[in-house]
């Protein structure tokens, strides 16, 4: 989020929330901050984070689950900010720094100032609360002397704002100005030149504007004081030019945020949004909470990944001891051979040469013997060996059956993790784990508010018949259980993948049921294999064996179609809901 972006939210947040009300303050992540505002007979979500990867601000209407106590910061604002009128929403100096200027009342029942401030700056990003002195009160992050030098961020220090970059603020771009900072620069592309010498601007912001001053094709002028003439001019416009606008790739998904349209891309692939915040909210709300899952699934995925590392390693040695034990016959063999010819065998022989009654060419077979060993004790020692090697047998076959069990299970845990969408996803995957022993309940972890039920996804066929699938353990058992008798249910054969099931009870178009083909392929371990093999039945023949883990299931009376499929095939089908 650049400083061009971040004045066009600071001036829309001001319209909406100055003379408004701070009813409600939730912290639902450590970085960030929910301010629920009255204002204008509006109520008002404003969602100031300072996430190192996509710190912002801006109107949300997005739920989040809060924590059951509150953290320290959050405390410290309800206490300081309850009820307190919102003053202004300002940036700062065309920078990504904007402070939000608060009338409050004091324990003495005074007005005074408080100041929250939101500084974005990748990993140094920061929430800030100040007192009318510019006392610092509390931070989401403090920085002690030992992490930085330059400056500190710690309760009762004065508040110093970021080092200054020495660039001109866009409100005071004049023409003179901007063309001496222009050629102070040198001979670089103009969007460079641009970029360093004006506060706020990103890579592309500056591309976007030097694009417009510029003739097509190019990417410097001979006249750069009239370039920098209409730069100047552009920049004054730009407050009157908001309409915000999601760049969207090739596959649909957002790839950029404009507060205004980028003449530099195609207009069609820009998706006008109402206002800067639903943007924003656009943009960086899927990012987010993406970044925050996988950072809170991190711990998961590698405790999964050492268990199935355990569990292969525990495989490849049940494996040798299944083929080790293959000899046991030819020890039994050994066994017999020397008893039938006690009466030509003595001991302290290193071997014999028998023969192989069992061989119908009449071979001879040599025996190593141990010398210490009278002959009935050598055909006793290959005996005890048969034994053993019979009994290693069955115990590495049944030890090996459930070792395959066992990683399939964490192979579709894995699965399941990368599925999720949510944190109530999340968080069934963590029971489940919890339950069946892999994870021990955190006394540690911070306690939640109770999730609600995580949902399955939605799709819809080009038929217009909905299909469910399954994105965990918990939501299959679900989706089944709820599932018609009739209703056709979809699974990759033989690995871990999604329950899915087509919400329509007798014949099923052919369309349709390669759509749900395609779902249960991609949501699968198969996910980029080819010909992966796909059974279906009803789901009447799929029954649920009494004692079995979440979503294990037996079925009958399936057919069985192979789909190879990509992520283009998935995305062809409408999503109703993820």
């Amino acid at each position: 989020m650049d400083g061009l972006t971040l004045g066009f939210a600071a001036r829309e947040l001001n319209a909406a929330l100055a003379g408004g009300r701070i009813d409600k303050i939730t912290q639902p992540e450590k970085d960030t901050i929910i301010l629920l505002i009255r204002s204008a007979s509006t109520n008002y979500q404003l969602l100031l984070c300072a996430s190192p990867n996509n710190a912002r601000c801006h109107i949300t209407t997005q739920k989040f689950s809060n924590p059951l106590e509150p953290p320290m910061f959050c405390m410290l604002l309800r206490k300081q900010l309850m009820s307190g009128r919102i003053l202004s929403v300002r940036q700062i100096g065309g920078d990504r720094v904007v402070h939000i200027d608060i009338d409050t009342v004091d324990e003495m029942g005074d007005h005074v100032l408080r100041r929250l401030i939101l500084e974005i700056m990748g990993r140094h990003s920061n929430l800030i609360l100040v007192d009318g002195q510019d006392r610092i009160l509390e931070a989401a992050r403090h920085v002690s002397l030992d992490m930085s030098r330059v400056r500190q961020v710690q309760p009762g220090l004065p508040y110093l704002p970021p080092p200054a970059q020495d660039k001109l603020d866009p409100v005071d771009a004049s023409a003179q100005t901007l063309l001496t900072r222009l050629q102070d620069q040198g001979d670089m592309p103009l969007f460079k030149a641009l970029s360093a010498s004006v506060s706020g601007l990103s890579n592309p912001a500056a591309k976007e504007l030097a694009f417009r001053v510029l003739p097509a094709g190019c990417d410097r002028t001979d006249d750069l004081a009239d370039a920098a003439a209409r730069l100047a001019d552009l920049l004054h416009r730009l407050p009157g030019m908001t309409d915000p606008r999601v760049l969207l790739d090739e596959g649909g998904d957002p790839a950029d945020v404009f507060a205004f349209p980028y003449l530099m891309h195609p207009l069609d692939a820009q998706k006008p949004c109402p206002t800067v915040s639903a943007a924003l909210e656009r943009y960086f709300g899927a990012r987010d909470q993406a970044d925050r899952l996988s950072q809170k699934s991190a711990t998961m995925v590698r405790l999964l990944k050492n268990h199935i590392e355990r569990c292969e390693k525990k495989l490849a040695q049940q494996e040798e001891d299944l083929s080790n034990a293959a000899k046991l016959e030819e020890y039994r063999l050994m066994g017999e051979l020397i008893n039938a010819n006690l009466w030509q065998l003595k001991k302290g022989m290193t071997e014999a040469v028998l023969p192989n009654f069992y061989d119908e060419a009449g071979g001879m077979m040599t025996i190593p013997l141990d010398i210490q060993l009278t002959p009935v004790q050598n055909a006793q020692r290959y005996f005890k060996k048969y034994q053993k090697a019979r009994t290693t047998r069955e115990m590495a076959a049944e030890q090996r059956t459930s070792t395959l069990a066992e990683l399939d299970y964490l192979e579709g845990m894995l699965l399941d993790v990368g599925k999720c969408v949510g944190e109530a996803e999340l968080e069934e995957i963590r029971q489940e784990l919890q339950r069946s022993g892999y994870i021990k309940k955190g006394l540690g972890r911070r306690q939640q508010r109770a999730l609600p039920k995580s949902k399955p996804y939605h799709y819809r066929s080009s038929d217009g018949i909905d299909i469910f699938v399954g994105k965990n353990a918990a939501q299959n058992e679900r989706l089944t259980g709820d599932a018609r008798p009739n209703e056709t249910w979809l699974h990759a054969k033989d690995m871990p993948g999604s329950h899915v099931i087509i919400k329509h009870e007798g014949s099923i178009p052919d369309t349709t049921l390669a759509q749900a083909a395609t779902l249960a392929a991609w949501y699968s371990k198969g996910q980029h294999s080819s010909m992966v093999p796909i059974d279906y039945t009803l789901k009447r023949h799929v029954k649920k064996p009494s004692g079995t883990a979440p979503g294990m299931v037996i079925y009958t009376n399936q057919k069985t179609v192979y789909m190879t499929v990509s992520e283009a095939d998935v995305k062809k089908i409408e999503l109703i809901d993820g």
